[in-house]
Formats: structure tokens, sequence, C-alpha cells
């Protein structure tokens, strides 16, 4: 098949618009995941509250037993202030564990039968107290040892089991909805995965195939037009096009990635605030009734929630970062160069004195071997070029020996060349190309970075008309040898590097 660029337009356009609504789809999923994962959260706690709530009341009706019983045996009043205090608290106890069932959907019918058992259990240790206050000691014992009181003391923790049992049920049934909610959004999201590779291959596959049609028109296209001035300007022009509709794309689509992104980041703050609340009643819940809290609630609350939520700040903070290089690597893109007068001493000086505090923070000297040449040169630019340089020599510093950092100037090829020389922790001969790689980092990954610096250190120097070069051996330190022209190239010149150098 021959492409045309209308075809391939329409299909590329077609294919990503399929691919997008297949990412929103997947987002729309993972809030509506976020949501339900909140819900069943707040159901937790309403079964932790209910479960309270009920070891609430037994507690306040064994009180009133056992100071029923101390005052029967030893007639003294002071064993009937436990007694007095739970039978003022359980109408509150009972009137909050009706509304909490209540709220949480239970069956609100059971709760008169509970309070009515507890109104009749409390009547029957009224009658053994009003029977020992009359004198009539052997009635009082023998109402006890009748076994009534047993019985209606059976028939609360029967009313308590039952709201206990459907609580726990209906937890079950939010969990296992929950579980069947995600194991659905796993294979959205799978068969979503799916189409999308299905989609890039096919994008991939027409590209190819467009790319294979396109590099045959250009050769014809060359061949019948070698020698023609015109028609080489006509194809920079062309390059000059695309490469800047490629800073375009590379912008709008890292502008467009912050929106779900911040979502992201807003739902896993309120993942934080809510495991503070479900922190706080496991706590209480631990203090009045540990039996009740597992251990593997325990873990859960304390360690596997926050864990996840930590790695999910820490990928989504990382993703943050690396978007955010994404568009400033566009936006200088998009910077033309201008020459002017640098005097690269007066610049090291200002750059010297802006890392003062880091190099005492170091214990490292930095010092500056004169004399060093006055440039026509970007001025922005080659403060970045050398500003990253020296700050990554002041980062990767060996502690286990004083830092030394030397600046010096001197000519080659024709060039001016620039050298940064430290005995930090030098790189390895293997990555001595990688480190100049996009996103590419070397040696252990300690210290904050996102590895785009020398990537664009190498890309500002090569739009300047000169390059960089690095000589380091491991453990012993590193030369970053950056080499520049007198005066900045030709705007033409400058252009050119841009589209062969700058990352898309």
């Amino acid at each position: 098949m021959t492409w045309t660029q209308a075809a391939f337009g329409r299909i590329t356009l077609g294919l990503t618009a399929l691919g997008f609504v297949i990412l929103l789809a997947l987002g729309v999923g993972l809030v509506w995941l976020v949501q339900e994962t909140r819900s069943y959260a707040n159901a937790v706690v309403a079964t932790q509250q209910i479960r309270v709530s009920n070891a609430e009341v037994m507690a306040s009706l064994q009180d009133a037993v056992t100071g029923q019983r101390g005052y029967l045996l030893t007639r003294e009043p002071a064993y009937l202030a436990p007694y007095r205090s739970a039978q003022a608290q359980l109408p509150q106890e009972l009137e909050r564990l009706a509304a909490q069932v209540a709220a949480d959907g239970g069956l609100i019918e059971a709760q008169p039968q509970l309070r009515a058992a507890v109104e009749t259990k409390l009547a029957e240790l009224e009658q053994g107290i009003a029977l020992v206050e009359a004198g009539d000691i052997q009635a009082a014992i023998a109402l006890v040892r009748g076994g009534r009181g047993k019985l209606l003391m059976d028939q609360v923790r029967a009313q308590i089991d039952g709201v206990e049992q459907r609580t726990s049920a209906r937890q079950q049934q939010r969990s296992a909805s929950l579980e069947r909610s995600g194991q659905l959004l796993l294979s959205g999201a799978l068969l979503g995965l799916l189409v999308i590779a299905l989609v890039s291959f096919g994008t991939l596959r027409a590209a190819r195939s467009y790319t294979r049609d396109l590099e045959a028109a250009q050769a014809a296209l060359q061949h019948a037009n070698a020698g023609l001035e015109q028609r080489v300007a006509t194809r920079t022009g062309s390059l000059m096009a695309a490469n800047e509709e490629i800073q375009r794309f590379a912008y709008i689509v890292s502008h467009d990635l912050r929106a779900p992104l911040v979502n992201v980041m807003g739902f896993t703050q309120e993942l934080e605030t809510a495991i503070v609340a479900v922190r706080g009643l496991m706590e209480r819940a631990e203090a009045e009734a540990p039996a009740l809290v597992t251990q593997e609630v325990r873990d859960a609350v304390g360690e596997d929630i926050p864990e996840a939520i930590g790695f999910i700040r820490s990928s989504t903070n990382r993703m943050d970062r690396l978007i955010g290089a994404i568009l400033a690597l566009s936006r200088e893109g998009r910077r033309r160069l201008t020459a002017e007068p640098v005097a690269v001493q007066a610049l090291l000086e200002g750059l010297s004195n802006s890392l003062h505090h880091q190099l005492d923070a170091a214990g490292a000297e930095l010092r500056l071997q004169a004399p060093f040449p006055t440039l026509r040169t970007d001025r922005l630019a080659l403060e970045q070029i050398l500003g990253n340089l020296l700050d990554n020599a002041v980062k990767y510093l060996d502690p286990a020996r004083p830092g030394r950092i030397l600046v010096r100037a001197r000519r080659e090829a024709g060039l001016h060349a620039v050298d940064v020389v430290d005995n930090g922790r030098g790189i390895a001969q293997r990555d001595h190309s990688r480190v100049f790689e996009l996103f590419r980092r070397s040696g252990p990954q300690d210290k904050p970075g996102e590895g785009i610096g020398l990537a664009h250190v190498r890309a500002l120097a090569r739009r300047m008309g000169g390059d960089i070069r690095l000589a380091s051996r491991l453990g012993e330190g590193s030369v970053f040898t950056l080499l520049l022209p007198d005066v900045l190239p030709a705007p033409d010149t400058d252009t050119a590097n841009t589209l062969e150098d700058q990352p898309a």
C-alpha cells in the first residue's frame, strides 16, 4: 500500500484518539475505584464503632451485675456505685448503638429487643437490691440462685451477638463487592492495555510503512533535483517545521499529563487523611476492647496501607518531576540563542559565590585557575552549562577525602576548552557515554536528580557550536571538558544544530 500524507494523518489521528479514549476510561475507572475504596473504608470505621458500642454495653451491664453481687454479699453501699453508674450509662450506650446500626444499614427492629432484654436484666438486679434493703437477705439469695438472672444475661448476650454477626455479614458483603470491583477494573485495565498495545503496534507499522514511502519519495526527489539549491532550502524548511511540531507536541503532551497526575496526588492525600481517622479508632478500640483488634488489622492500618500510599506518592512525585523536566527542555529548545560578550571568569566567580554554602557544608574547595577567555556567545546557555557541571562536581564529591574542584581554560584545536576537574566518586568507563543520555544516570542513586542535566548540557553545547566530553576513573575523580568557539555560530547553523541535537 502506498501511503499519502492525508491517509497517514487520518489513520494516526484515529489510532491516537482510540488510545486516548482508552486511557480516559482507565482514569475514570481509577477514580471510581478510589471512591469505592473510600466507601469501604467508611464502612470499616462504622463496623468498628458498632463493635466498640457492643463491647461498651456488655461491659456496663457486667459492671452492674458485679456491683449488685458485691452488695448482696457484703451489704456495703459502696458496691452499688458501679451498679448506679452502669444504670445511668446504659440508656445512652443503647441509643448510640441503635443510631450506629441504623447509619450502617443494619436491622433496626432488633434494637428494641436488645433494649427490652437489658431493661429486664436491670429490673431483676434492682429487685435483688430492694430485697436486701428490706432486710430479706434469704429471698435475695434465692432470687440469684433461681437462675433467672443468668437466663436474662444470656438473652442480652444473644442479642448483642446477633448485632455483631449481622454487622460482620454486612462487612463481608462489602469486602466481596470491593474485590469484585477491583477484579472488574483490573480486567478492564488489562483489556485496555492490550488494545493500546495493538494500537501502538498498528501505529508503528503505519509509521514504518509511511516512512519507507516517504524515504523513497525523498530519494527520488533528491535524485531528480540533485545540486538544486532551492530544493535543499525547501527540505531544510520542512525539517524546521517538523522539529517545531515535535517540540509543540512534547509540550502539549507533558502539560496535559499533569491533570490526571494532580488528581491521583489529591486522592492520595485523602487516603492519608482517612487512614489517620481509622488509626485513631483502632487505638481507641485497643484501649477499650483489645480483643476486637486483630493483628491483621494492626498490620493493615499501621504498615500495609501507609506503605502503599507512600509508594503511590513517591511514584507521582517522580512523574511530576519528569513532566517538569520535559516541559523545561521543550521551552529551552524553542529559545533562540543570542550572542553577546561574556567574560568567563566573572561568570565563574558568580557561580562560585552561589555554591559557597554547599562547598562549606561538604568541606570542599573550588579554585579558578586564570586566565579565562571572553567569548561572544549566549550568556544564559553558558551559565546553565557551567552551573550544572559545578553543581554535579560538588554533589558527587567523595566524603572519604577533602573535596577539591579546579576550573581552568586552554585552547584546543581552534576552540576554547574549559575543564572542570574534581576528585569525587568518578564514573565507570562503561557509563561515560550513558551519562549524557536523557533520563540516564550512573552509580548509586543516592542523590536527587532526574538524569536530564548532562543531556541538556550536551544539547546546549552543540547548539553553541561546541561539544562536551568526559574523562573519569571510578573512585578517583572526573574531568568534564567544555569546547566552545570564540563566536556563537550564525542563526542558520544554530538552527541546524537545534534540529540535530535538541531532544524531542
